[in-house]
């Protein structure tokens, strides 16, 4: 299984380098789809709800004080993602590529995972947490999400 840091390795080999809010939440975007297609993680690290959206703390390390990144900035290996895990990506790449960080972290401040995690924490606003994003509550977000795609087409 790919980590984190491949699969924003992957990302940024496709996209070239990107602000690290971005890649954040392509790589969210990435696991979350992920997880509704292939009933499996895209890779084994978690999401907190911080203020701006679904951040990945081993990632955040790579990155941190970085408000552009390249591959060169974060590692991985690009190879490690499996066939069915680049196509996810991809796919996701394919659809999001053109939203801009900001309004990709919008995005996660109206979903479910993020929203639940912040209420948990009992963070408002721009107040810090650490708290992790449930598997369940991505899974069935993802999974509601891909199932009225499916609907629609």
């Amino acid at each position: 299984m790919a980590d984190v840091t491949d699969v924003a390795r992957y990302i940024l080999d496709r996209l070239g380098p990107m602000s690290a809010m971005k890649l954040q939440k392509l790589c969210y975007y990435s696991y979350g789809y992920h997880l509704a297609w292939e009933e499996r993680p895209l890779f084994p690290e978690r999401f907190e709800a911080w203020a701006n959206g679904p951040v990945a703390p081993g990632l955040y390390t790579r990155h941190r004080g970085l408000f552009s990144v390249g591959p060169e900035d974060i590692g991985g290996d690009p190879e490690a993602l499996d066939p069915g895990e680049q196509e996810s990506v991809d796919l996701v790449l394919g659809s999001l590529r053109g939203f801009s960080a900001h309004q990709l972290s919008a995005m996660t401040h109206r979903e479910a995972p993020w929203l639940r995690a912040r209420e948990r924490a009992g963070a408002e606003g721009l107040e810090r947490s650490n708290e992790p994003l449930a598997e369940a509550d991505i899974h069935e977000y993802f999974t509601t999400l891909t199932a009225a795609d499916s609907a629609q087409g």
